[in-house]
């Protein structure tokens, strides 16, 4: 007998054939599910149509129907403390082509080589090219050249005004000004740094074409202004930028070094108001066509480059001692404290000498202003192990020795510094008279003036402030307070016997009638491959004043220079010369 299956019975359905109420339901709610997503998917693409790319879309739409000749910003003019024009424009145009609006190529291409002096074949080649909407014919052309352009009428030709950036002193403040690209973006020097200010931003005029970039006589147009960039003001005076250049170009002719520089500082604030490398480069004529003398020429060396300073250093040395000294330190030298008259110092097994013979009573019994009048180093080295290493590198660390300044341009270097943690006594003795710590130019004209102008470490800078054309200051810059270096008692101290030094010591030869002038000289090795290259000094000498109240600080450096080669002789009388022309310029009268 078969046995049947139990039927299941199908719950969906009514007994009339039906669905019940339930499962319509869910198919309805399936079904508006399904509508309500599809409606927001459409809704999503016309948000991100009309809405996320709408303006992007408006303006592809507007480009596909109208021919945009550009209005170019004019750049921000570039001028010195007291308003002279170090950097400004002048008119030029650029011309410009749409193949697809030019009518007779051939006879465009001829018109246009023969005003622009340009190859009419390749020109042509161009012109007849379907792969390019628009090219540019010539960039920085005179308005000359333009007035034979418009007498030409050619269709599809058209012209802008354009900028052409010019520096009226042409080498003046080379490395520290910098230059631009074809296209007026800043690319060294404070024309990159300051980049955003200068530029402004560029316009255009729209007129209406068809779609292959003929304009419609019947079109209109719309002019859309530039914003012109803002102005520099520097801390730099032209005319000390001046003396200081010649100054520099004589001790070059003089010496061949590979460079003379100078950075000339004022000592209350750390403004900046010379600053030369020599030698420099036309900005006007950019060498752009070898990489290696663009390199060379363009560099800041007395911010980017870094050297073993020497001498010029024992004034951080001697600041430290008499701050020291003045807080009661029992370590520290006093003034009429007599040095051991010992020509060398032998620290950790090395033998360091002084570099005089001290034959015939020379450097014997000094006293702290005999040592620095005398530049003695085996006193220094006395100092540096007295004061030791945790107490001297708070100094060097006050005095803002392996750190960047902060001044307002690119590619500062920090300097060398051996790590506090790894410094021995023998390092340590070397770094108090300038050896085994390398330094920026900017960073020991900082260490110096913060050491004589009453201890005040400010960061230098070379902008003053951003004014519009009309001379509305938009942002100001202001003197910065970094820290304090030393107390205003040690500071004047140090300044006196500074003045010592260039009255009766090594500095004499920056001596100025009549006038207060400090400083010390500095003549140092040159290391190449980890030894001292034979025959190779940096000669420098660091000058102030007046010295009992300090306006102008001066580093002067001579890299290699031949013949002699002692700071004393080489950079003292140049840094002599700067000050000279200043008190002459700005009719400083002498104290007498």
């Amino acid at each position: 007998m078969r046995r049947c299956g139990k039927i299941k019975k199908d719950k969906t359905k009514r007994a009339d054939g039906g669905y019940s109420a339930a499962v319509l339901r869910k198919r309805l709610t399936a079904v508006l599910i399904a509508a309500a997503f599809l409606f927001l998917v459409i809704f999503a693409r016309f948000f991100w149509i009309q809405v996320i790319r709408g303006e992007e879309l408006r303006y592809k739409a507007i480009d596909q129907w109208t021919r945009e000749i550009p209005v170019v910003a004019e750049r921000g003019r570039i001028l010195d403390r007291n308003g002279a024009l170090l950097a400004g424009n002048v008119t030029s145009y650029t011309v410009f082509a749409r193949p697809n609006a030019v009518k007779d190529k051939r006879e465009t291409a001829r018109v246009l080589a023969e005003i622009f002096s340009l190859d009419e074949d390749e020109l042509y080649r161009d012109l007849a090219s379907s792969k390019v909407s628009e090219l540019t014919v010539v960039r920085r052309a005179d308005s000359s050249l333009m007035e034979k352009l418009s007498e030409c009428d050619l269709p599809g030709v058209y012209y802008s005004r354009d900028n052409t950036r010019t520096y009226p002193y042409g080498d003046l403040l080379c490395q520290v000004l910098g230059f631009t690209s074809i296209d007026s973006e800043g690319l060294t020097g404070l024309e990159k740094y300051y980049d955003k200010y200068l530029a402004g931003i560029d316009g255009e005029i729209l007129y209406d074409t068809d779609l292959v970039g003929v304009e419609i006589e019947e079109g209109g147009a719309a002019y859309l202004p530039a914003t012109d960039g803002l102005d520099l003001v520097l801390t730099v005076d032209k005319d000390i930028q001046v003396i200081a250049e010649e100054a520099m170009a004589d001790a070059y002719a003089t010496y061949s070094p590979v460079s003379a520089q100078c950075v000339v500082l004022d000592p209350s604030d750390f403004e900046v108001l010379a600053m030369v490398n020599y030698p420099g480069y036309d900005l006007n004529d950019v060498p752009r066509e070898d990489a290696d003398i663009l390199n060379s020429l363009t560099r800041n060396r007395l911010v980017s480059d870094i050297y073993e300073p020497g001498s010029t250093f024992k004034i951080v040395t001697a600041a430290a001692n008499i701050e020291e000294y003045l807080q009661g330190n029992a370590s520290a030298f006093s003034p009429g404290r007599i040095f051991n008259s010992s020509r060398t110092r032998t620290v950790d097994g090395t033998t360091i000498r002084c570099w005089s013979n001290h034959a015939n009573g020379k450097h014997s019994n000094q006293t702290l202003a005999e040592a620095l009048n005398n530049s003695c180093n085996p006193c220094f080295v006395d100092i540096a192990l007295s004061l030791g290493k945790q107490t001297f590198y708070d100094y060097l660390e006050a005095f803002g020795f392996g750190k960047n300044t902060g001044i307002d341009f690119s590619g500062e270097s920090q300097g060398m510094l051996i790590p506090e943690s790894a410094v021995r006594d023998c390092d340590l003795a070397r770094i108090g008279f300038g050896q085994s710590l390398a330094v920026s130019a900017l960073q020991l004209a900082c260490a110096g003036a913060a050491a004589v102008n009453g201890g005040y470490y400010y960061q230098p800078g070379l902008v003053k402030s951003v004014q519009s054309k009309d001379g509305e200051v938009k942002e100001e810059f202001g003197a910065t307070l970094k820290n304090r270096t030393v107390s205003e008692e040690a500071s004047r101290a140090l300044a006196a016997l500074l003045e010592g030094v260039v009255e009766s010591g090594s500095g004499n030869k920056a001596y100025i009638e009549g006038y207060k002038v400090g400083g010390k000289t500095g003549t140092a090795q040159k290391y190449e491959n980890g030894v001292i290259a034979s025959g190779k000094y940096v000669s420098s000498f660091l000058g102030f004043f007046p010295a009992d109240d300090p306006k102008y600080l001066a580093l002067v450096i001579v890299d290699e220079p031949q013949g002699a080669y002692y700071g004393s002789v080489v950079a003292a009388p140049y840094a002599k010369r700067v000050f000279e022309g200043i008190i002459e310029v700005r009719g400083i009268s002498s104290y007498e």
